[in-house]
């Protein structure tokens, strides 16, 4: 009974997440042979669990709409998620830590001594390494309002705000006057908060960081827009002009290189900014721990470099290109 039990809840929670199952997934991931899988189902349905079965090759089964699952109906799988998932979420957001270890101890009050024990078995320290690239948090209130106005697609009037997150006044250099714009999707890459969006000022679409807007929600309603890329990750990933400022690092240097500004922001790293300069060259600001750092980084796009600044930099790159042509002239160590 206790096993029946155990099953039947695996198997719910399975099919609460709201997509089709077919009988062999389902029984292959409780470990259940197909006839077992298929009484636990019709147990779940004299529960009065709508348990919907989709006739066809294509066919299986999903739950229904209707029925609200029991609250903290996780498994084992599940619960070792959540507390990893809890203690490895980076800090895009004001005050994230905090929330996620109170999530954390609440989810542990909670959860059934096997479950409880499980997710305590996995408490770690996060590390951050070299190669990431840290961004600045976002207000929880700025990220709100633009996720509720993308979910109800309602018109934004936005604000830029200078990288340091302050609003430049009318008169400053930094100021643009606010436009109205259509919020479509979110969008995280590189631990950044991007929103995909078309301009109505501009009559054009851009990809915004949400850390530098300042949004104001309206009740005017827009109409869903065929999007300017039907890949909506190369999309972003490729728009250099996305609002990017250069992230801080002990070394900060830039370079010109022979290849479209498109090209590069898809492959840049986090935390550098890629100039437009024309169809087939830009200017790359970015940062390191070193200036070989940099150079290693530039080497990579394998293409023409110029105008590199500063005259650091330059050295770096001139030390590399003379122990690569060393190494390449150096006989091969017998072993």
């Amino acid at each position: 009974m206790a096993n029946t039990s155990h099953r039947a809840l695996r198997l719910l929670s399975l099919l609460g997440t709201g997509r089709l199952w077919s009988l062999r997934e389902l029984a292959t991931r409780l470990g259940a042979g197909e006839r077992t899988v298929r009484r636990d189902i019709e147990t779940l349905r004299r529960l009065d669990y709508p348990i919907t079965t989709i006739h066809g090759p294509d066919g299986g089964y999903r739950l229904g709409a209707g029925k609200t699952l029991p609250p903290l109906l996780f498994d084992h799988d599940q619960a070792l998620a959540i507390a990893v998932a809890l203690q490895t979420a980076p800090g895009t957001m004001f005050g994230l830590g905090d929330d996620a270890a109170r999530a954390l101890a609440t989810l542990h009050q909670v959860m059934p001594p096997a479950l409880r024990a499980s997710m305590e078995s996995l408490r770690l320290t996060r590390l951050q390494n070299y190669w990431e690239f840290p961004a600045p948090p976002i207000d929880p209130a700025a990220l709100t309002t633009v996720g509720t106005a993308v979910r109800h697609r309602r018109l934004l009037v936005t604000e830029m705000l200078r990288a340091d997150g302050t609003r430049p006044e009318p008169g400053d250099p930094d100021f643009l006057p606010a436009h109205r714009i259509e919020p479509h999707h979110l969008v995280v890459w590189a631990a950044r908060w991007y929103l995909v969006a078309y301009d109505r000022t501009d009559r054009q679409w851009r990809v915004h960081r949400v850390d530098r807007l300042h949004p104001r929600p309206t009740t005017q309603h827009f109409s869903a827009r065929p999007l300017p890329d039907d890949n909506l990750a190369h999309f972003v990933m490729s728009t250099h002009d996305r609002g990017d400022s250069p992230a801080a690092w002990p070394h900060t240097g830039t370079a010109r290189l022979d290849l479209p500004a498109h090209i590069v922001a898809r492959w840049a790293p986090g935390g550098s900014v890629v100039e437009y300069l024309d169809t087939e060259h830009c200017r790359l600001t970015l940062g390191a721990w070193s200036w070989a750092g940099i150079a290693g980084i530039l080497a990579t796009f394998d293409t023409g470099i110029t105008e590199l600044h500063p005259p650091e930099l330059v050295d770096a790159c001139r030390r590399i290109a003379h122990r690569l042509a060393e190494g390449g002239h150096r006989p091969p160590v017998q072993r």
